[in-house]
């Protein structure tokens, strides 16, 4: 009898010592035992995304570009064959034959007001080439636009609704290096051409480098579907801030497969900044050094534990860096305290600071930790760039040239060179197309006359010629050509 009473003395003492316990870890009402937590209230029930959807898809339009192109006959047409039962249609001899001088090529993106005054951010690729550009809003309104800024470094172009007085909705920015990866996201476009549509998902990656599609290959990586026609339109996060402008999708078939590329809201700042300011061309901040990717054997000559940062390969005289004291062989891991793993992520961090003050670079010198303090400044023009569209018919007909400087080899993203003079633009059809030369060349001799000027190169090609030796650099190569006049 003993033994039992002291048995169940055991038994309740310790019922009453775990009653605390059980009362902590009871299920909360609505909660399923052991798994997912189910809706407790009709207002969890009713939790959506549709709030953030109504602030911010209003600044939300499509962009529609439209561009001329010279009209292609068919080439059964060439064949004198072919021609005595259709006639000759590129002739008005036979009516109603005439085939049209040209047709209407048009493109469809999407993109963002930002401003109520009527500006528009959008990708680059949208609109290159256009003869005419419309803005269609989400309230079924049309307009005109004219491009402010074009910068094809990184895939953005800035539009302004043509005629507008204001009252615009816009949308709010937010700061890309809030995000983190897991945090959800909505993409927001016309995909397609079906009109506008909202597609949800995750950040997936931040920092997405050497992707090879814009100059600074810094990408916020995302799950919610992209398709072609989203391009230029809003990443929105879950506050209804911009954080990314959608640019492009990896993709075998043509349509989303999950990874989508959207350029950071804090580069696009830098571009729409220097389009408010006036500015023809985006102003950043440079360098003067280039710089090299770390692969697994440099890393090991290097005696750094793994292959990050951006190595120095040569620094310009008279530049931020040989001011701050940056050599060859320098290895950069940091910017302003955030590491940075390759050249494209140096490029992104370094491109985004302000102008006007100065940045601190963390930097791996002989094995040691340096910090050294580079001055935030725009590229200079030391010398006029003297632009001129070559005419005549030579092999460069067509093509736009300008003196270079550290401004234009900046802009040109081409390397630098002590003379030549570059080509900024091929006209679409011109001998220069048609001879492959393209932006981005460096002009170095004409029939054994060096080029300094853009007017040694006007000179050198205003005399018809019946062979041309031409002298160019490109790509840090030295080529020679001999061309047929």
């Amino acid at each position: 009898m003993k033994r039992f009473a002291t048995r169940s003395a055991l038994v309740a003492a310790a019922l009453l010592m775990a009653a605390p316990v059980l009362a902590q870890t009871a299920p909360a009402p609505g909660a399923a035992v052991g798994g997912p937590r189910v809706p407790a209230s009709r207002a969890e029930i009713g939790l959506s995304f549709a709030p953030i959807v109504a602030r911010t898809a209003p600044a939300i339009v499509n962009v529609y570009a439209m561009k001329a192109m010279p009209a292609r006959n068919n080439p059964l047409l060439d064949d004198p064959f072919f021609r005595r039962f259709f006639g000759d249609r590129g002739s008005p001899d036979v009516p109603g034959l005439d085939m049209p001088a040209e047709r209407i090529q048009r493109s469809l993106g999407s993109g963002v007001l930002v401003d109520p005054s009527g500006i528009v951010v959008t990708n680059n690729h949208v609109i290159e080439g256009a003869d005419e550009i419309r803005i269609s809003l989400s309230d079924k309104r049309e307009f005109d636009a004219d491009v402010v800024l074009r910068d094809p470094r990184t895939d953005l172009a800035v539009l302004r609704i043509e005629g507008a007085k204001g009252g615009f909705p816009s949308a709010v920015f937010g700061s890309s290096d809030d995000l983190e990866v897991g945090d959800i996201v909505l993409a927001i476009g016309n995909p397609f051409g079906v009109g506008q549509t909202v597609t949800q998902g995750i950040v997936s990656a931040l920092a997405r480098t050497q992707r090879g599609i814009t100059d600074y290959g810094f990408f916020i990586q995302t799950d919610a579907a992209i398709n072609p026609g989203n391009s230029g339109g809003a990443l929105v996060d879950g506050a209804g801030r911009i954080v990314g402008i959608n640019t492009a999708i990896f993709s075998r078939s043509g349509g989303s497969l999950g990874i989508g590329f959207a350029i950071p809201a804090d580069m696009v700042r830098v571009v729409l900044q220097s389009a408010l300011t006036g500015s023809k061309v985006v102003r950043r901040p440079w360098l003067g050094a280039d710089l090299q990717q770390v692969t697994p054997d440099i890393a090991d000559g290097l005696d750094v534990a793994r292959p990050t940062g951006a190595l120095v390969q040569n620094v310009l005289p008279d530049s931020p860096a040989s001011k701050a004291g940056l050599r060859a062989g320098d290895l950069i891991i940091a910017v302003a305290g955030q590491e940075v793993g390759d050249p494209d992520a140096f490029g992104y961090r370094f491109a985004t600071r302000p102008l006007g003050g100065a940045v601190e670079l963390g930097i791996i010198r002989q094995g040691k930790p340096v910090t050294l303090r580079v001055m935030l400044e725009t590229a200079p023009e030391t010398v006029p760039r003297e632009e001129i569209t070559l005419a005549g018919r030579s092999p460069l007909t067509g093509a736009t040239v300008v003196n270079l400087s550290p401004a234009v080899v900046e802009e040109m993203r081409t390397v630098d060179a002590s003379k030549g003079v570059v080509i900024t633009a091929v006209a679409e059809g011109s001998l220069a197309e048609r001879t492959s030369f393209r932006p981005g060349d460096i002009l170095l001799e004409v029939n054994g006359v060096p080029i300094t000027r853009t007017a040694d190169l006007a000179r050198a090609t205003a005399t018809p010629a019946r062979m041309w030796r031409i002298t160019l650099q490109r790509g840090g190569r030295t080529l020679s050509a001999v061309l047929p006049g």
